[in-house]
């Protein structure tokens, strides 16, 4: 297997976090957790699918997934190649019109975004594409093109880096009094740019904080405590709906 990061161009950093080149040589199945922003992938040789169930649905090759509240499972054929595009929190709204919101849970065509014949023209030159640095290149083309002229909305991207500095325990009552805003017209900002409301994404931040806390030599009750969840109970049925499992199966064995 082989799975390769690679950083974007200066003028995309803004909206990226990373690009990835992910190969796989034999068919196997994968689960995928909750991540923090949009991905778009494309398969520049074999095939993927999901998962639904107990059933394997052919994806595209070119999709998006959006934000997800929950572990979505997918099959590889052998000899798979995708180049995946990892947005930041804000990113992909600033190359589309269409509301990220709607893209929540799913996995679609990437023509629901943008024109085909543009993504037609990606996939034939990925395909024939003999580097690595190349199919890099082959895309971050593409989204130049597409990268809107239109002003970052920073009332969104500091709702955004107060989520993140609490830890995703900060709550929305507490938001639109910082930032000024009533709620209404806040939760359909952010939906619209981010994919989803405040409280989900801040559920997700929680999550992924929790994620990583698995690995320290911290009890369950520890951490359930220190991010602030009811009680035990809550924090595992939590937990088990993102990732499929239990907290303890989870956890690394060093981390026990």
């Amino acid at each position: 297997m082989k799975f390769e990061l690679f950083q974007p161009s200066d003028t995309l950093k803004p909206y990226i976090k990373q690009f990835a080149i992910s190969e796989m040589e034999d068919a196997s199945s994968y689960k995928v957790l909750p991540s923090l922003g949009p991905v778009v992938g494309f398969q520049y040789k074999g095939s993927l699918a999901i998962l639904h169930n107990n059933q394997a649905m052919p994806l595209h090759s070119a999709g998006v997934t959006g934000l997800m509240d929950s572990y979505k499972e997918f099959n590889n054929a052998s000899n798979t190649g995708t180049l995946l595009v990892f947005f930041s929190e804000i990113g992909l709204a600033q190359f589309t019109k269409h509301p990220i919101n709607e893209l929540f849970n799913l996995s679609v065509e990437l023509d629901h975004l943008f024109d085909k014949s543009s993504i037609d023209e990606v996939q034939d030159n990925l395909a024939s594409a003999q580097t690595d640095t190349h199919r890099i290149k082959i895309v971050e083309q593409f989204l130049l093109a597409q990268l809107l002229s239109i002003k970052t909305d920073k009332l969104i991207v500091e709702a955004v880096q107060r989520i993140y500095r609490s830890k995703g325990s900060i709550r929305v009552k507490e938001l639109n009094q910082l930032l000024n805003i009533s709620a209404s017209p806040f939760e359909k900002r952010f939906r619209k740019i981010v994919g989803v409301s405040p409280k989900k994404f801040a559920s997700i931040v929680r999550f992924n904080v929790v994620l990583n806390e698995l690995g320290e030599k911290k009890s369950l009750a520890e951490i359930c405590y220190e991010n602030n969840f009811f009680d035990q109970a809550h924090f595992i049925k939590d937990f088990k709906q993102f990732t499929g499992e239990t907290p303890d199966k989870m956890r690394p064995l060093e981390g026990l």
